[in-house]
């Protein structure tokens, strides 16, 4: 999405220069959001962008993998030989994390590449039973899938509960019944130490049959073969961008999921691994590119620094995620979590920091408005579930 949405925004906004998209993959340019849901189960062969990429004057380079980088010469390089260029914008992506031991081991699965939906569909159609590994996002919307197939599905988190790291316990504790209703069976506090052919081996001694074991622990930016080029990364392996979205060496940007970039609406570097940062990005590193040609500094750089969101289809509801929250803000709820549908939010100095809404899409867009423009609420008025989000504004 970061590469292709670049590509395009660089046509839409003026750019008449050359512009090479290179990719490892031999695949069209495709969306990933649907591998997990419409591709996984078979309704959509490939979820291929809808670009005419002849027509925009953008050279596809595909099933091309970059081993390097030498920005003192401007050259990319990869298997093929060395690429030059005049700008470059990394906009590599993640790479989801593997359990240590289960490389090679028949019947483990990663879920990231139209690849990986294509080889794990025949488990889904077969109704084979499956482990999954992590009560992530990912974790969880492989499991609704399989849940649909008729797969006997086992979800093992090593975390007391789903969604660990991304929500809060006494948020997400609601969500366990939401396994079971499903008829998958989610078992918490206890990690995989190993990974055999047929399942897998839990630290508290049990074992757990399986045709497949399909891994989602997370992912990391997929940076490793900038190692030595010079581009600044931070903790977590990302390219360290400036508000911009510039790296550290001259004429290259990144974006994506390969990037974290500095929020002054936060007070924070952010990390977002999510599908609409590889959509708004792009429009941003644009916007810097064609602006680098004005001695003058007309049009301005673009800062880049969003209210992020996210969303996830999973055990029949629609969650939805916008902001960023820390510990230390307030967090109300509207309506019972229990239920059907119903949010929460997240305060600091009587501003919305942060919404997470379950069924709930009007309060999402309207508390992402009230984000954006840092309008001030009142609590009472955003824990009475009947009043409307934009209502509470003071």
């Amino acid at each position: 999405m970061a590469g292709v949405q670049t590509a395009v925004q660089l046509r839409a906004q003026g750019w008449s220069g050359p512009v090479r998209l290179i990719g490892a993959e031999p695949h069209q340019p495709y969306d990933r959001p649907p591998l997990s849901k419409a591709v996984l189960l078979g309704q959509a062969e490939s979820s291929a962008f809808d670009v005419d990429f002849d027509d925009l004057g953008i050279e596809l380079e595909l099933g091309r993998d970059v081993t390097g980088l030498r920005p003192e010469e401007h050259l990319l390089d990869t298997e093929s030989g060395p690429v030059p260029y005049d700008r470059l914008v990394i906009a590599t992506g993640a790479e989801p994390l593997t359990l240590p031991g289960s490389e090679g081991v028949p019947g483990v699965h990663l879920l990231r590449t139209l690849d990986d939906a294509a080889r794990l569909r025949p488990v889904l159609a077969g109704r084979q039973s499956v482990v999954v590994v992590g009560a992530g996002w990912i974790g969880a919307e492989f499991a609704t899938a399989a849940r649909e197939s008729g797969c006997a599905v086992t979800v093992v988190e090593a975390a007391e509960g789903p969604l660990p790291g991304a929500l809060p316990a006494e948020v997400t504790a609601p969500m366990r019944a939401w396994y079971e209703q499903s008829g998958a069976e989610l078992r918490t506090g206890v990690a995989v130490a190993s990974v055999e052919e047929g399942g897998v081996l839990l630290t508290d001694g049990s074992r757990l049959p399986a045709d497949a074991v399909v891994v989602g622990i997370g992912s990391r930016p997929a940076t490793r073969w900038l190692e030595g080029s010079g581009v600044a990364l931070d903790e977590h392996g990302a390219v360290l961008a400036d508000a911009h979205l510039r790296a550290s060496v001259p004429d290259v940007y990144a974006v994506g999921d390969c990037a974290s970039f500095p929020s002054a609406r936060y007070g924070r570097r952010l990390l977002v691994h999510h599908w609409d940062n590889a959509l708004q990005g792009p429009q941003a590193v644009a916007a810097n590119l064609l602006a680098e040609g004005y001695a003058d500094g007309t049009p301005e750089a673009r800062v880049y620094d969003p209210v992020p969101y996210f969303w996830s289809e999973q055990f029949g509801r629609f969650v939805q995620y916008a902001g960023h929250h820390l510990p230390g803000d307030e967090l109300v709820r509207r309506g019972d979590p229990e239920g059907a549908a119903w949010a929460v939010c997240w305060l600091r100095e009587e501003r919305l920091t942060a919404v997470l809404a379950v069924g709930r899409p009007r309060d999402l867009a309207q508390a992402r408005k009230l984000m954006q423009q840092g309008t001030p609420v009142e609590r009472d008025r955003l824990a009475d579930v009947s009043t409307s989000l934009k209502k509470a504004a003071r």
